[in-house]
Order: structure tokens, then C-alpha cells, then sequence
């Protein structure tokens, strides 16, 4: 019987370890962190999970619990591969590899169908993926399903699965090296060194999945590969993420690869902690910049908050925020928008400021310059089509004219009051550097060579994301590659 060791227990090496087990390897998973704060960064997600779906029919085969009543007010559109494959290329410029690209977008829909038959349970994403306009609700930007308890309950539905097929975890446990042998074939692990309890140990294997996450929780690490002031941004999610597998594979002979200098970076509550916090899970995100405007404390516009649907924007206005004075941004927003706002803005948390006039609002917004402010928001009313309609479901045209930098999209006079502004810094997600691997998640060495036995899949891929990312992707493309690397490491032939 093969042995596979599983280093990093989020979605990604989750998966990995049932279909290695499924192709009967006897399988070990390492995850860093205690149980009680298992999952690496899949726990903190909301779910949501990019996928091609033809229809309704399509939905319903993964969300099980879609009534006649919902299907009949619903209108879920399609999203083809040839639709993904273009969402991934625009929101990269065109520098996503295409076969890992090619690889995510054509096993998307049959990776999340064994998903579901490992119990993982799924529904469409209603209150963040869709608007009712009229008396249907529309869904939008081309991601639709969402698994059901958010990402703590993807990683109890996997964790429950991996259990029942006899995958050992292992709590708590810290990996920290390759050991490997040169052969004729290239170098080959033979198992890791690992830290359990404080005690050093080492774990024998005839393949390894490295799946342990990108380097974002790292400090040193951000300012040295993304850049000054890098070090300041919060942590969205786990604080175990310091590239530890990455840095494994590297030292091993594995050729990097992907956006060292870019990541995932959004929106997120000014006074969130450090790291993420399981409680809350994304909660502090702020995600509902579409319909309002982002001043920052000089109180002035700094992006296009409608430049496109959100689920391909708010990726990369982190970095415009953490670019702002103080590293902070207001989100304003008055009553013909609020309603529109997203859960995560009522969060017994959130950092928010109400008044019942501007004038008073902009006294309310601490550091930013009231003056500015107000004439700010005076040219922006007076800049909007007023002659478009505003729909929220679809890309509007709802523009501004005259105003730099322009709104391309929903934009909406703020006249109605009360008032509502919402204090945002940057909040990184993970990092988009990483490891090389072809489309079978084999590693590749700086000689271009495939490492027999050495696989590598989750945030700490590179190749697939390049400046930017589209809502999504990013835990889809765990679970493909994950379930691909579980599955090929468990046909290495056991020594």
C-alpha cells in the first residue's frame, strides 16, 4: 500500500487526502494548527465555489434543497467554460497559465459533483450572488453556489469525510522539511520532519502533497516580496499561513513560480484583529463598495468603485487602500442603497459612523477632512447620469461624468439620509507566489523536470492568479488540484 503524507489541512489538502485514500493509499494529513482552529484559510471564507454549470438543472444537482418555488423566481443564467476560462484571462491579463487555467476551468463542475458525494452540502450563494429586480432574483458575475455553514462547514463536511475513509490527522503537527534522495529520475521525496508536542519526528512516504497555504501571515515575508508597508496589512485569516511549504519545496530543488509581488486583498474592517478571527469567520470584510463611494482621510476618491462586478474587483482594492494615507478608507453609502448592503455590514463588530445629514457625517468620520469631504460628494452627485436606470444585477452604465477617477457603474447621487460610512483598511487574503506544477499537480524543479512524487496544490500553487482574482476561483481551484494531487500520489508505486 502506498504512503502519502498530506502537509496543510484546509480544502485543498482535505481533498487531496480522500481521494488519495479513496485510490487506496494509506494516508497521513499534517495540519499545523490545534483542532479547534483546523482548516488553514478555507475556514475563514464565506464558501463561495466558481464552477461551470450549463442551467438550473445543472444547480440543482449540487444544491438539493432548491424548492419549485425557488427555482421559479430565480433566474441562474449559465456560465460555460468558455466563460470562465475568459473571466480567468481578463482578470489576470492574460498571464494565468493556461494549462493549470485549462485543468481548473474543465474540472469544475465534476470535482464539486465528488464533493457532493462526499457529503460536502451546497446551496446558491442568494444573499451574496443575487438581486431580486422585479419579482425574480438574478444571479450575477457568474459565481452561484456557496457550500452551506461557509467555509468552517467545508472543512467539517471534508473533515468528517477524510475520517470515515481511515485518513489519519494529525493536530498540531508542523512540517519543516523534505527529506528526499536523488535518482536517475530527478529528486524524489522519501518523507518530511515534522514537530509534534515540541518533539521533533520524521514521517516516511512514498509521495508527498504539499498543501500548505501561501505566505501571508508571514510579516517579513510581506514586506520582503510584496512590498513596504505590506507588513501593516491585516491578516484575514489564519495566522499559520507563513509559508512553511512553500519554503520546503524550494529548499528541496522546486522552481517557483506565479505573482510573488501580488495577492488577494480586500476591504476589511479597520479595527479587525491581526488575524482572522473564527467567530467572526469574513465578517469583517466590506464588500458592498459597488453602491456607494471610497474616500479616503484626505476625503477624496481614489478608484472606480463600479468598475465591474464585485466579485472581480475587490481582490485588488485592498492594495488601493493599504496604498492611502494611514492605510485607511471610508465606504459611504445613503438610503437608496443601504438596503443592498451585505450581511457582513451588521455585524455587532463593524466600525460604522450614521448621521442624519452629511455635514454631520463628515464630523463623525474620524481623521477625515470634513471640508474635502463634502465637495467631494458635491461634484460626485452632480457628475451622475441621472438618465440611467440603476440596476444592480447587471453592468448599468449608471456612470459619472466629469470626475476623477470616474464611477463606471451604479453610480447613485448620496442624498438621502441617513448616512452610513464604514471604516475599511486592507485585509490580505494570500499570496499568489508559489510553487511550479503542471496541470497533474507534479512539482517542477528549476530544471523544468518533474520531482517524481512530490505534488503541490491550494494557495501556495503559483501560475494560476496574476495581479487580480475572480470571486471564487480560489477555493475551486483547491479542491481540483487538491483531489488531482491525492489521486496521483496515491499511484506512486510504495518502495
Amino acid at each position: 500500500m502506498s504512503q502519502v503524507v498530506v502537509v496543510g489541512g484546509g480544502n485543498a489538502g482535505l481533498c487531496a487526502a480522500i481521494a488519495a485514500r479513496e485510490a487506496g493509499a494509506d494516508v497521513h494529513l499534517l495540519e499545523r494548527a490545534p483542532k479547534a482552529l483546523r482548516g488553514g484559510n478555507s475556514a475563514f471564507t464565506a464558501g463561495l465555489m466558481r464552477t461551470v454549470y450549463r442551467d438550473a438543472a445543472d444547480i440543482l444537482d449540487l444544491a438539493d434543497s432548491l424548492t419549485a418555488e425557488d427555482l421559479a423566481q430565480t433566474d441562474f443564467g449559465s456560465y460555460s467554460a468558455s466563460d470562465f476560462l475568459d473571466t480567468l484571462a481578463r482578470v489576470t491579463e492574460y498571464r494565468c497559465d493556461p494549462e493549470l487555467a485549462g485543468q481548473l476551468v474543465h474540472s469544475s463542475a465534476g470535482t464539486l459533483r465528488w464533493m457532493r458525494s462526499h457529503g460536502v452540502r451546497f446551496a446558491p450563494a442568494y444573499g451574496r450572488q443575487a438581486f431580486r429586480h422585479g419579482d425574480r432574483f438574478r444571479f450575477w458575475g457568474g459565481a452561484i453556489i456557496e457550500v452551506v455553514g461557509g467555509g468552517q462547514g467545508l472543512v467539517d463536511y471534508l473533515t468528517a469525510a477524510a475520517e470515515k475513509l481511515g485518513v489519519h490527522i494529525h493536530y498540531e503537527t508542523r512540517a519543516h522539511n523534505l527529506r528526499t534522495e536523488e535518482t536517475a529520475d530527478g529528486i524524489r521525496p522519501l518523507g518530511v520532519t515534522v514537530s509534534a508536542a515540541g518533539s521533533p519526528a520524521e514521517l516516511l512516504a512514498d509521495s508527498v502533497v504539499l498543501a500548505a497555504g501561501g505566505f501571508q501571515a508571514n510579516a517579513e515575508w510581506r514586506a520582503r516580496y510584496l512590498g513596504p508597508g505590506w507588513d501593516l496589512a491585516k491578516v484575514r485569516g489564519t495566522r499559520y499561513d507563513t509559508g512553511d511549504g512553500i519554503e520546503m519545496a524550494l529548499r528541496a530543488g522546486a522552481s517557483s513560480a506565479g505573482n510573488w509581488t501580488g495577492c488577494h486583498a480586500v476591504a476589511w474592517d479597520r479595527n479587525a484583529p491581526e488575524f482572522g478571527d473564527l467567530r467572526v469567520g469574513d465578517g469583517f470584510q466590506k464588500h458592498s463598495y459597488p453602491f456607494g463611494i471610497v474616500v479616503n482621510t484626505n476625503g477624496q476618491r481614489f478608484l472606480d468603485e463600479g468598475a465591474d462586478f464585485r466579485n472581480y474587483t475587490y481582490a485588488r482594492y485592498g492594495r488601493e487602500i493599504l496604498a492611502q494615507p494611514g492605510q485607511v478608507a471610508w465606504q459611504v453609502f445613503d438610503q437608496q442603497t443601504a438596503h443592498l448592503l451585505r450581511d457582513e455590514y451588521h455585524i455587532r463588530e463593524v466600525s460604522r459612523v450614521a448621521a442624519p445629514t452629511l455635514d454631520k457625517l463628515a464630523e463623525a468620520m474620524d481623521g477625515v477632512h470634513p471640508g474635502a469631504f463634502l465637495e467631494t460628494v458635491r461634484q460626485f452627485n452632480a457628475a451622475v447620469r441621472q438618465d440611467m436606470p440603476f440596476n444592480p444585477n447587471v453592468l448599468d452604465g449608471r456612470c459619472t461624468v466629469g470626475v476623477t477617477p470616474r464611477k463606471s457603474n451604479w453610480a447613485m447621487p448620496l442624498e438621502q439620509g441617513p448616512f452610513e460610512a464604514y471604516h475599511v483598511t486592507c485585509g490580505i487574503t494570500f499570496t499568489f507566489g508559489g510553487v511550479r506544477a503542471d496541470a497533474q499537480a507534479r512539482v517542477i524543479d528549476g530544471d523544468g523536470r518533474v520531482m517524481p512524487g512530490l505534488y503541490a496544490c491550494g494557495e501556495m500553487l503559483g501560475g494560476l492568479f496574476y495581479i487580480n482574482y475572480p470571486g471564487g476561483s480560489g477555493l475551486t481551484a483547491g479542491s481540483v488540484f487538491g483531489r488531482i494531487a491525492g489521486r496521483n500520489a496515491a499511484q506512486v508505486s510504495a518502495r
